[in-house]
């Protein structure tokens, strides 16, 4: 399955895809960023999510990086 596959199967099936899947997209969405402040970002929220121990919180801090997703689907 391709990286876009990937993605709009995950933004359509937000709720029952894990907060595991979610970060392994981002951390393969964050080299195509031409801005190195925004992959240096991005690798410092995945590392911050991941410590997360509440199943939840990370869920929901993951909802806050969907708009990465439409913008790599956008051609960034």
């Amino acid at each position: 399955m391709s990286l876009e596959e990937q993605i709009k199967k995950t933004l359509n099936n937000f709720e029952d895809s894990t907060s595991e899947t979610i970060l392994e997209i981002i951390d393969q969405i964050r080299p195509h960023f031409r801005s190195e402040l925004t992959s240096e970002y991005l690798a410092g929220k995945i590392k911050k999510i991941q410590n997360e121990s509440d199943d939840a919180k990370k869920k929901n801090q993951c909802k806050a990086l969907l708009p990465y997703f439409d913008w790599y689907l956008q051609g960034l």
